[in-house]
């Protein structure tokens, strides 16, 4: 169950404080999902002898479940109260922390990695919401850009601690490092986060179930293809069980009254297209946090340490961009979107002519270009996601900007490792270059039509279904 809300009112704690302990929780629940990458070589190298395959299931187990149980994570915030939430999620995130740093074996570890992807998605949604409630309307898309900094930053904060713990830890020191910081940021929010409001909502538990198991599948389909044939029956059924089980989702949220999601919410035309380009820019994003720690360490061979610290300028250009985003769309308009995916794919272009011998200076300029890109877009988009939906759907909006952004990591992560397993028997650089084009080539075709829906509509309150109830995971009323 839910912690209980804290039943004495905690000493009022100032706007920043609170943004400054929510963004805390925010980062550490995000860098997990890049720190790992940093281990994948010891990991492989380790007792454990993953497969190229449980490899990438030890990196996307965590994302899977963080990204597709977030939104009914927002909805038990919401019912039950997001402070609640968010200590439960930051005990989860301890305790399957230590479980994965004691796992004997593959099995133990992935379920370690599955509990604290649970943590984490209740995690996510309450530090937004909770950030939300301690800010006026008029400064709501401004927090929403300070909340997507951060997560942005994660990575590579994420980067640069996972490189300090493996370069004097074995990989278990990596996740037993997590434990602490857990328990500092739960007293902490203890401490300075306000109660917030509770509201009715239902989580949908077989709907949540459907949702997991349909990302699921898909996932296993694009793992597993390389190895086991992409024209196999365990991957044709995967893919097709995928199609089959998210239809079902589909189809039942609509005729659901209180389902996890309703379809009809992305009638809004900013909504759906705030979530599509949210997906697709951490879909490059993590694409590049996997097979980055690989490259600097096997083909550059640099130390963990240096290969975390190494992708520092993405924080540079996050940072810079991420800050005046909001402020040059009300200036300019739709063209800060479009330039920003358009940094996105050119970044992921560039890399894709990285080999052994490119000079440090200009691959740091190439992650420059699609650091700068995530920082002009992803605030915007993000920003249109929330705005689209009544304050009295906080939980659904940051569990639908969370899902995206997760989802699309996890997609991001098991594309470009399919795509470097099914150039094994070539050099890593090589591998590398043709799993870089092959995910600017997605996220181009994805920017696309994120482009056709962002300039279709404005994202105003009456796309939404007529008759919504105006609260997270409600139906349509009456």
């Amino acid at each position: 169950m839910l912690l209980d809300e804290v039943r004495s009112s905690p000493r009022p704690a100032g706007r920043r404080t609170v943004y400054a302990v929510m963004a805390a929780c925010s980062v550490l629940v995000v860098s997990l999902v890049a720190a790992v990458n940093l281990a994948v070589p010891k990991l492989a190298a380790s007792a454990l002898a993953p497969s190229p395959g449980q490899l990438l299931w030890i990196v996307d187990a965590y994302v899977l479940v963080f990204g597709c149980l977030l939104i009914p994570a927002g909805a038990l915030g919401d019912r039950y109260g997001r402070k609640g939430a968010l200590l439960t999620g930051l005990a989860l995130v301890a305790a399957g922390a230590l479980v994965s740093a004691a796992a004997p074996g593959v099995a133990v570890l992935l379920a370690g990695r599955v509990v604290t992807g649970a943590g984490a998605a209740l995690v996510m949604p309450a530090t937004l919401s909770l950030m939300l409630e301690v800010t006026e309307p008029a400064g709501r898309p401004q927090a929403v850009a300070v909340w997507t900094a951060a997560t942005g930053i994660a990575g590579v904060v994420g980067n640069v601690g996972g490189g300090l713990a493996l370069q004097y830890l074995p990989w278990q020191g990596l996740f037993l490092s997590v434990a602490p910081l857990a328990a500092v940021l739960g007293l902490l929010a203890a401490r300075f986060a306000p109660r917030g409001e509770r509201r009715p909502a239902t989580p949908d538990p077989v709907g949540s179930a459907l949702l997991v198991a349909g990302v699921g599948a898909l996932l296993y389909g694009i793992v597993e293809g390389p190895s086991s044939g992409w024209v196999s029956v365990p991957v044709a059924g995967g893919l097709l069980a995928s199609a089959a089980l998210l239809a079902l989702f589909a189809v039942r949220s609509l005729r659901s009254d209180r389902p996890l999601l309703d379809p009809r919410v992305f009638r809004a035309r900013r909504l759906r297209a705030g979530s599509l380009g949210v997906g697709a820019a951490f879909f490059g994003l993590f694409s590049l946090f996997y097979v980055n720690a690989q490259y600097l360490q096997y083909a550059k061979g640099y130390s963990p340490l240096v290969a975390g610290c190494a992708i520092v300028p993405l924080a540079v250009g996050m940072m810079v961009a991420s800050r005046h985003s909001v402020r040059l769309a009300a200036r300019f308009g739709d063209g800060v979107v479009a330039v920003g995916l358009a940094g996105i794919v050119g970044g992921l272009v560039l890399m894709s002519f990285a080999t052994a011998s490119t000079p440090y200076p200009l691959y740091a300029l190439c992650l420059l270009v699609l650091s700068v890109g995530m920082g002009l877009c992803v605030p915007v988009l993000s920003a249109a996601v929330m705005t689209s939906l009544p304050q009295a759907r906080a939980g659904l909006g940051s569990g639908l900007n969370g899902a995206a952004r997760e989802i699309g990591s996890a997609l991001g992560v098991a594309v470009m490792g399919t795509s470097l397993s099914s150039h094994g028997s070539e050099v890593f650089s090589a591998a590398m270059s043709f799993g870089f084009r092959v995910v600017a080539g997605i996220v181009l075709a994805v920017s696309f039509v994120t482009l056709v829906w962002w300039r279709g509509g404005d994202g105003a309150p009456e796309t939404a279904p007529a008759g919504w109830s105006g609260e997270v995971g409600r139906g349509p009323v009456g």
